[in-house]
């Protein structure tokens, strides 16, 4: 009997711990949030922490980056002890939990922070209430009840393998191959065993790049749940050594320069210092160590772009100057002070492309410049004296891209290459005139460009692009005289069923040149077709190009042409036409959109009852901007994460978005200005909701760090406050 108690009493105490463990770890289910404070600044964090199949986990989030639900790598609470760990963002927190209270430590990249955490409820970005139910969403869908060769899905599908590379010395060739959970991983191949080996897997967050450092390691970029603050990690090819370079809480790293003859070396930029500017520093992609290379210290006129030579030496870096103009510094030795060159304004080019190796005169540099003409044209300048030593070469109506020249033949250029209604390569050197030729003979008119080649260019890895094919990969033996087909990164889409995108053009009613391009569904001789007016975001700068387009191909699918246009302020075609742009948003640029449709109206195609727009960022303030100013034009919009209202907009912006406030003033409004703020006012859309008549469908990512929720909301907002019922419709908008 006595026994028996004993054994009661044991399994009691059992029974006992283990109801307090799952009592302890009850506690600590939840949300924490809490505030870092470093270098006289408060960082707000969250931990949310969660069970399932009795097994804790964790996400971490930082409001103030846009970075939410990030996964941590372990969780553990062991009598009110919590430790949380991000092993490749160098992160560890430590805290002692005291009722709904934990105390701790916050640790990354040597530093450890005092970080005490309270109990709280997680609330989600922006407005929770406005989205629209899945009921409503489904009922719209349903009005599609055709059946198509090919699903939405077949045209959004990212490749299953893309991205191949060459190593330098052609022993492996890499590239990102999907698994079946969407997982896009970095492999390698041995070109000549095929020995494959998975060198860097993919998790939760997505990989924005990967690229040889030399023949020996990889490296990739990845950001916390799309906050654009990239950090760099390196592995070897075994997966080995995989290392977070860049362990830092709200900095972003730039990669500027690899050192072909410092394997282990490259040049980064950090803003690490300062949110605002970046600055300079030598990496050793194996220790992760750091050596900063200059400094940038002046916030108001900080170093935006730096030149190194090919062995790492800094020539000269240019200098923003009252948020509008641009200094260029360069020293002709390495023991000489930076002399000022020239100064010039945001309006103008002058960029210093490459440094001129293939003459005794170490001065020479490479430029692309618009200070004497109106497109962008390469020239050869003599930073020392301060001249142009030639016009190397130029196009009237389109910028120059840049060139390709050859290390192996003593840095000779190999092409010039600039983007017109197509992508135009102009041969040069006698190596790539012969080369070029062949590759002409091989593919015909179709457009091609090379990707990589080895370092002693015996291989070359070209990438096949049209509008009706989305890339093919092959690879050209120079010893062999032979191509390879690798593969079609779309094998599911095929040539013969896609749409002819056609560049076209057109005069503005002020007289103006625009280009654009217009995607047409196939076989239909006799027939017109709805129109989509697809407006790219920016604006400044940006433009769109000739090319397979997933979306304008669905649409040729469904039959729907669509409408792409390159409007005033959009990059490419010079000075000018860039120019025009500015102070434009909401006005001229949607008259030239306006334009664009009247032309399209004078296709034989196009039924003029039915013509649809829809853009993302930009584009999607220029579709608010167009259903406010001529409702009359469209059946409807979609307005994909788009500004919709100026000053909030302007309001949201970053600090590292600070030093370009003096050029955003210039381009778009200054709203300082008081004639100005009336403009701003006029074309903000979530400010004259009233003016929207035809049905508008708005999407917005919550967590978006450029477009933040908050002007979605508005406008959702400001038109439900009028009596508009968000459900759905009753019939289709007939715009099909």
């Amino acid at each position: 009997m006595k026994k028996t108690n004993t054994n009661t009493r044991v399994i009691l105490s059992i029974f006992t711990f283990f109801l307090s463990i799952t009592a302890f770890s009850q506690d600590i289910i939840g949300s924490w949030k809490g505030t870092l404070e470093t270098q006289g600044k408060e960082i707000p964090l969250v931990f949310n922490i969660g069970k399932k199949d009795g097994i804790l986990s964790s996400t971490m989030d930082s409001p103030q980056q846009g970075a939410f639900d990030i996964p941590m790598d372990s969780t553990l609470f062991e009598e009110k002890k919590l430790s949380i760990v991000f092993s490749q963002g160098g992160i560890k927190y430590e805290g002692i939990l005291d009722q709904e209270k934990l105390t701790g430590t916050f640790y990354q990249g040597g530093m450890e922070l005092s970080l005490n955490l309270s109990k709280t409820t997680k609330k989600k970005p922006g407005n929770t209430s406005l989205p629209s139910s899945k009921e409503t969403f489904e009922k719209i869908a349903a009005f599609d009840d055709k059946f198509y060769k090919y699903s939405v899905e077949d045209y959004f599908k990212d490749p299953a393998t893309s991205k191949f590379k060459f190593s330098p010395k052609g022993t492996y060739v890499s590239y990102r191959e999907k698994d079946e959970n969407g997982k896009n991983h970095i492999y390698v191949k041995h070109t000549k065993s095929g020995e494959i080996t998975r060198a860097i897997k993919e998790q939760n967050e997505l990989i924005r790049y990967y690229g040889w450092a030399n023949d020996s390691r990889l490296l990739y970029v990845k950001d916390n749940g799309g906050n654009e603050n990239f950090q760099l990690f390196a592995a070897n090819l075994d997966g080995s050594n995989n290392k977070a370079l860049t362990p830092f809480d709200e900095v972003s790293v730039q990669i500027i320069d690899f050192l072909k003859d410092q394997p282990d070396q490259i040049i980064v930029l950090l803003n690490k210092e300062s949110k605002q500017i970046f600055e300079p520093y030598k990496l050793n992609i194996v220790s992760g160590d750091l050596e900063k290379l200059f400094e940038n210290k002046d916030t108001t006129s900080p170093i935006l772009d730096y030149r190194f030579d090919k062995d790492g030496n800094l020539r000269g870096y240019t200098k923003q100057q009252n948020g509008v103009d641009n200094a260029i510094y360069y020293r002709t030795e390495k023991d000489q002070p930076f002399t000022h060159v020239l100064t010039t304004n945001w309006k103008q080019t002058f960029r210093v492309i490459a440094f001129n190796y293939n003459t005794a005169y170490k001065h020479d540099a490479y430029v692309l410049s618009n200070l004497e003409s109106n497109t962008n044209e390469l020239v050869l300048y003599d930073l020392a004296k301060n001249e142009i030593i030639e016009k190397v070469y130029s196009n009237p109506t389109f910028d120059v891209g840049g060139f390709a020249r050859s290390r192996k033949r003593n840095f000779e250029i190999d092409y010039y290459y600039y983007i017109g209604e197509k992508t135009r390569i102009i041969p040069v050197s006698d190596f790539y005139k012969k080369l070029h030729r062949k590759f002409k003979e091989q593919f015909g008119d179709k457009v091609f460009r090379i990707v990589d080649h080895t370092d002693n260019e015996e291989k070359y890895l070209i990438l096949l692009e049209t509008d009706r094919i989305y890339g093919t990969y092959y690879t050209y033996d120079i010893k062999e005289d032979t191509f390879t087909k690798i593969l079609d990164m779309m094998p599911q889409l095929h040539e013969e069923d896609m749409a002819e995108m056609r560049p076209i053009n057109f005069i503005s009613r002020d007289g103006l040149k625009i280009y654009g391009y217009i995607t047409i569904p196939n076989n239909i001789e006799g027939k017109k077709v709805p129109l989509i007016l697809n407006p790219h975001g920016g604006p400044y700068g940006l433009r769109d190009h000739w090319g397979f387009n997933p979306k304008t191909q669905l649409f040729a699918s469904r039959g729907y042409a669509t409408l792409q246009v390159n409007f005033r302020g959009s990059g490419g075609y010079g000075k000018d036409f860039f120019l025009k742009g500015n102070k434009q948003i909401g006005r001229k640029m949607l008259n030239d959109l306006e334009d664009a449709v009247a032309y399209a109206k004078t296709l034989d195609f196009i039924d003029d009852e039915k013509i649809a727009i829809f853009g993302a960022s930009y584009g999607g303030l220029a579709t608010l901007g167009s259903l406010v100013k001529t409702p009359d034009l469209y059946t409807c919009g979609v307005d994909y994460v788009g500004v919709s209202n100026l000053f909030t907009f302007k309001d949201s912006f970053p600090e590292y978005w600070k030093p370009f406030m003096g050029q955003f003033n210039e381009q778009w409004y200054n709203s300082e200005n008081e004639s100005e703020q009336k403009i701003m006012e006029e074309v903000s859309p979530a400010l004259h909701v009233d003016k929207i008549t035809k049905p508008l469908f708005v999407i917005q990512g919550a967590n978006d760090a450029r477009v933040n929720i908050n002007e979605s909301d508005q406008i959702v907002q400001n038109m439900r406050a009028r009596g508009i019922v968000c459900g759905p419709p009753t019939t289709s908008t007939n715009l099909a």
